[in-house]
């Protein structure tokens, strides 16, 4: 095959695993628009007759859903935080020094990222019912973080093998310690890295159901996800034009975020790739 034949079957390839993903959110939105009418003629009109945004201003209206909306930006960005937090010193500690078993601990701490939450969530729930911590945010945002600090770690390793060591020389030959080098040196050059995991982080956090889907159970406590799921459960064909519309607002977010900080994403991803 050609190198021309070869990239035009690779756009080929992306627009058909383009279009496989779009096509569920294009009709999501096409139910978001419709109107309670509209809404029981199914597919039979894809495109609104009366397009309305009515829905949308119902659902961000409610107080419930505001509600919802705030603790799941809150579980996320929290459980972000903590992950980078945690990861900073340990992936500085893999990135400058050298020790016994470094490898294999660093591919252990990927084989976690490998394990599902669904796989531990039963002694989890007696773990948290059992230290009192069970329908708290406090037990979501430690899971978030237990789930994102092996990703944060490579994320932040990777960040800073990049880093020239000497500028670190430099500072401890001016008296500095290990800890300060750290803070006044080597975090701020690796601002785009810690960026980056964190907003990762927080779109995996996003995406999470089962995890406060099992440790919550208030209607007050709930994030915009299991929100939604409860809401489905008990929804009619009058109201799924609002839960489409609810979907839409609680996707949109994550999807935004990545889009526009998709370069900076994906070079600290691939930072690494070669120097290791």
């Amino acid at each position: 095959m050609s190198p021309r034949a070869a990239d035009i079957a690779t756009y080929v390839a992306a627009i058909l695993l383009a279009a496989l993903f779009l096509a569920p959110l294009t009709w999501l939105v096409s139910l978001a628009l419709r109107t309670p009418q509209e809404v029981y003629l199914g597919a039979a009109r894809f495109v609104p007759e009366s397009p309305t945004l009515e829905n949308f201003v119902q659902i961000l209206t409610d107080r419930a859903f505001g509600s919802y909306l705030w603790n799941a930006v809150k579980l996320c960005a929290l459980g972000a935080f903590g992950a980078v937090v945690v990861a900073t010193p340990a992936a500085y500690a893999f990135s400058r020094m050298r020790f016994r078993g470094r490898l294999p601990l660093m591919l252990a701490i990927l084989l976690v990222q490998m394990i599902s939450p669904l796989v531990v969530l039963i002694p989890l729930y007696r773990y948290m019912d059992r230290i009192g911590l069970l329908d708290t945010h406090l037990s979501v945002i430690g899971v978030y973080m237990a789930l994102g600090v092996p990703l944060a770690v490579w994320l932040l390793k990777a960040a800073f093998d990049m880093i020239p060591p000497s500028l670190e020389e430099a500072a401890a030959i001016d008296g500095c310690s290990r800890p300060e080098i750290l803070l006044r040196i080597t975090l701020p050059l690796a601002a785009p890295g810690l960026a980056s995991a964190f907003i990762l982080n927080m779109i995996m956090g996003w995406s999470q159901f089962l995890v406060p889907f099992i440790l919550l159970t208030g209607d007050g406590k709930l994030p915009i996800s299991v929100a939604i799921f409860n809401f489905a459960g008990s929804t009619s064909a009058s109201t799924t034009q609002l839960l489409a519309a609810a979907c839409l607002v609680a996707v949109v977010p994550a999807l935004a975020c990545f889009v526009a900080l998709q370069r900076m994403i994906v070079r600290a991803i691939t930072a690494g790739a070669v120097k290791g």
